[in-house]
């Protein structure tokens, strides 16, 4: 009985200590991850193919990947990479490493803009990878980058960021969040407008002093529907007016959004004139 009695008394401790002791919180719910452009094809060489262009990889590299020169006096050399050639010399995690962090193994890209790819979908650089990969090689290989007098005095200065320390300027930064609804739009307005339109798609002045400044994409909101996927189809705007960089911009890369992308991103700038105009 005295067995069974301590038996009880210790039950009895054990129970008063837990009303006393604090109520356990849940753990917070993990972040929602990226998620993945429309797969207008399931091979993903064709996807990576899509992204490449909607991504603007053949605006810096041209159409047949094979290099821009954005060589300037006093700046140096600055040749973009011929993809072609050198997608083959890097594994696919030292590419991955180049888009999505701004560094290749031996330094620091110099122009490669991966603030607007860092929050890929992993599956969708893999594709823009395997779509690199799967491509034969043609034309010279160019110049590594050189850095002339004016560009090594904005380095010391700290007015120039290469890719990489740009992409541990904007860590953390990204479009306006509305919501699981909208988060794929998100995810694209961030890897695409926010280059021109900035971060908050408030807009900025043009890098061209006689360029038109890039407007706030709140506007996009005034756009019908079909109006706004002329648009981005055909780079036309209402009136079927020439809209100068976009027009451009359009054509090259955004006539390549699916249908299900361009009308999630026009909902989710309506939605944020609506939520923050």
């Amino acid at each position: 009985m005295i067995i069974g009695r301590n038996r009880i008394v210790w039950a009895a401790l054990v129970l008063a200590l837990a009303a006393c002791s604090e109520p356990s919180e849940a753990p917070p719910a993990a972040a929602p991850g990226p998620l993945r452009f429309e797969l207008a094809s399931a091979d993903p060489v064709q996807h990576g193919e899509r992204l490449a262009k909607v991504l603007g990889c053949t605006g810096c590299h041209n159409d047949q990947l094979t290099r821009n020169d954005w060589s300037e006096p006093g700046y140096g050399t600055l040749w973009s990479a011929n993809l072609t050639c050198s997608a083959g010399r890097w594994s696919d995690a030292e590419l991955t490493q180049m888009i999505v962090a701004g560094e290749r193994p031996d330094r620091p890209l110099m122009e490669m803009p991966s603030t607007l790819f860092s929050g890929l979908h992993p599956d969708d650089v893999a594709a823009v990878v395997a779509y690199l990969k799967a491509q034969a090689p043609i034309g010279p290989v160019h110049p590594e980058a050189t850095i002339g007098p004016l560009l090594k005095k904005e380095i010391d200065a700290g007015e120039y960021r290469n890719s990489a320390q740009q992409v541990a300027d904007q860590a953390g930064k990204a479009p306006p969040d509305l919501g699981p609804d909208h988060a794929l739009a998100r995810q694209i307005v961030g890897a695409t407008c926010a280059e021109c339109h900035g971060t908050d798609l408030r807009g900025k002045p043009s890098s061209d002093p006689e360029g038109n400044p890039r407007p706030d994409l709140r506007m996009v909101a005034a756009y019908a529907p079909a109006d706004f996927t002329r648009l981005l189809r055909t780079g036309k705007a209402a009136g079927d007016r020439e809209v100068g960089l976009m027009s451009k911009v359009a054509r090259r890369r955004y006539a390549n959004f699916t249908d299900a992308e361009v009308a999630a991103v026009r909902a989710y700038l309506a939605e944020l004139a609506r939520h923050d105009p």
